[in-house]
């Protein structure tokens, strides 16, 4: 009794010192501090730049007005631009659904060889940025690429199909996007019960008609949600219609607001706010039904996927895989190679011989060109920057989202996805408006410097990092982080020693997507940046405007090198997570 006496006094002595602490102070220490500083900032960060979006759009001297979209209702152009969206948005929302489907089905229910080489392959068409695989195009399609030397071999009448027209902007758009349908449709299929199926067939129905009435009407929810998720991609494109429909004077709503703002004008912010309440507007209430849908496509969480597949393709199991690689490599692959051979010329005109082959581009655009090496110094320091502040707020946000859950976190989520669920142009327009003045009579002069790309960077990005984090962290139970606290590990002691060397991987994962995206950013920073602050997309895109192809093409081209190099970092992540949870299983 004596010996147990002193420490049972400890005890209540030290309970009696943490009791004695005021009841505000230690809610302050808890939850209240993190609610006093995170609230303003989500408010200047997150809502505030589109509330003052809105509200410019209604604004004139007179007061409120809709005086702005009075005069948009009244424009041709206007009209013109509008079904010319509507036009490419489905056009390529419907190509998307088609092919993303189709590899989705032969993937989950097919033997087709070498799926695990498939999958990332197919994910190839998305991970390049949209002005390098449209660049890749427009040089595999012109009069200088592969496709038209063909057709001068066999005829020298014959010329290639434009990419610079509607078609070409639906097709490029198309095959950029279908990667969206096919992630999310991939699972849908994998999740229907096979036993539904088989009692179809052995009522007598055959395959293609167990196909409609069975398979698809339980996967559309999946395949409308991925349809969704490429309409508000499609709306949010820039550099697509930019690169291959501006030359041709062929206008989207998101070509024509950068066109506005670039003009000036007397009222050009408030026509550009017009025009992106109205994109603006589309994107949420896509995003809204994209959500509904999505919940309703992942009703059945508790079924495990089912990877085995259901159909054997026997004698035909060779011939259909060789079309899928083909296909993949067609649209991938044979573009972006003729898209390097071109920027390895010596002249335009002429043919990729010796006496014409040189890396005279490269030098120009490496060590000759003072401006281009700028935008690569600018994008490598705001991707690293960008990636480097979403790693720490958002791995933060992540975890007291999993762990200590509440209305003003789910809030906070939603805030903080905004900016990456409106269209980047839409986005762009309402930082420049918000950080021009963000108090009446006071400009803090961060328009037209790095200071303002990399707010508008972490702003758009954040969400990408807190998903992954999110993700990380539920798969850790709780237990393990309360056994250290038991244990006596202080709050640095439970983060360095439990929790970072777990969560790590999945950490890294959002951080390397995070720097890919900022680094290959062109919507946002075509309308913040300013000389001095540009960007590797905006100096591609500048590139090619001027005309200077050959520039283009080859920065392009080490874009390419720099996302490969990100896409082994990637892997070799994964690698490394996945020996953890085999030793973790063994153990």
């Amino acid at each position: 009794m004596s010996e147990i006496q002193p420490h049972s006094v400890a005890v209540q002595h030290q309970g009696k010192d943490h009791s004695i602490l005021p009841l505000f102070f230690r809610r302050f220490r808890g939850g209240w501090a993190a609610r006093l500083l995170g609230i303003p900032a989500v408010l200047l960060l997150f809502v505030f730049p589109v509330a003052k979006l809105v509200w410019l759009s209604f604004q004139s001297d007179a007061g409120i007005t809709l005086a702005h979209y009075r005069e948009l209702i009244h424009q041709e152009r206007f009209w013109i631009t509008l079904q010319s969206t509507v036009t490419v948005v489905f056009g390529s929302t419907a190509l998307s659904l088609l092919f993303g489907t189709v590899f989705a089905w032969f993937v989950a229910y097919t033997d087709i060889g070498r799926k695990r080489m498939l999958h990332p392959v197919i994910l190839l068409c998305f991970i390049l940025p949209s002005y390098v695989l449209t660049l890749s195009w427009s040089s595999f399609m012109g009069p200088q690429g592969w496709v038209s030397q063909l057709l001068q071999w066999i005829n020298p009448g014959f010329t290639p199909w434009s990419m610079y027209s509607m078609g070409g902007i639906i097709f490029v758009m198309g095959i950029h996007h279908f990667p969206l349908v096919y992630m999310l449709t991939l699972d849908v299929f994998r999740k229907i019960p096979r036993d539904l199926e088989w009692a179809a067939r052995a009522g007598g129905l055959g395959k293609f008609k167990t196909f409609c009435r069975i398979t698809l009407p339980l996967a559309l929810p999946g395949i409308t949600a991925g349809g969704l998720l490429v309409f508000l991609a499609s709306l949010d494109n820039f550099g697509i219609p930019a690169f291959l429909g501006t030359p041709v004077n062929i206008s989207v709503l998101s070509t024509l607001i950068y066109e506005e703002i670039v003009g000036f004008g007397p009222s050009a912010f408030a026509r550009g706010a017009s025009l992106s309440v109205l994109l603006g507007t589309a994107a949420v209430l896509g995003s809204l039904l994209q959500w509904l849908l999505l919940r309703k496509s992942h009703a059945p969480d508790a079924v495990q996927p089912d990877s085995v597949p259901r159909y054997s393709l026997g004698r035909l199991r060779k011939p259909v895989s060789a079309a899928l690689w083909a296909f993949l490599l067609l649209i991938t692959a044979v573009p972006v190679s003729s898209m390097i051979s071109l920027s390895l010329k010596r002249a335009y005109g002429l043919g990729l011989t010796a006496s014409n082959l040189t890396f005279d581009n490269y030098r120009y655009i490496l060590f000759e060109n003072p401006r281009v090496w700028t935008s690569i110094q600018n994008s490598l320091i705001l991707s690293l920057v960008t990636m480097l502040v979403c790693l720490a707020a958002g791995s933060l946000f992540a975890y007291l989202r999993v762990r200590k859950p509440s209305p003003w976190t789910k809030a906070a989520e939603i805030a903080v996805s905004v900016p990456y669920t409106l269209p980047g142009i839409v986005f762009a327009l309402s930082m420049i408006l918000v950080w021009m003045e963000p108090i009446p009579g006071w400009n803090p002069g961060i328009y037209g410097t790095m200071s303002i790309l990399f707010i508008a960077y972490i702003c758009r990005f954040l969400i990408l990092q807190i998903r992954s984090g999110v993700t990380a962290f539920m798969q850790i139970d709780a237990s393990i982080e309360e056994a250290a606290r038991v244990s006596g590990a202080g709050i640095r002691r439970r983060w360095t020693a439990v929790l970072l060397p777990l969560v790590l991987p999945g950490l890294l994962t959002g951080g390397i997507l995070v720097f890919l995206m900022s680094l290959t950013e062109l919507t946002v920073s075509a309308l913040l940046y300013a000389s001095g602050s540009q960007t590797i997309g905006v100096t591609i895109f500048s590139f090619e405007q001027a005309g200077d192809t050959l520039y283009s093409t080859a920065l392009s081209s080490l874009i390419v090198a720099l996302i490969g190099a990100g896409g082994a970092a990637l892997l070799l992540i994964r690698k490394w997570t996945s020996r953890q949870g085999d030793g973790n299983h063994e153990y």
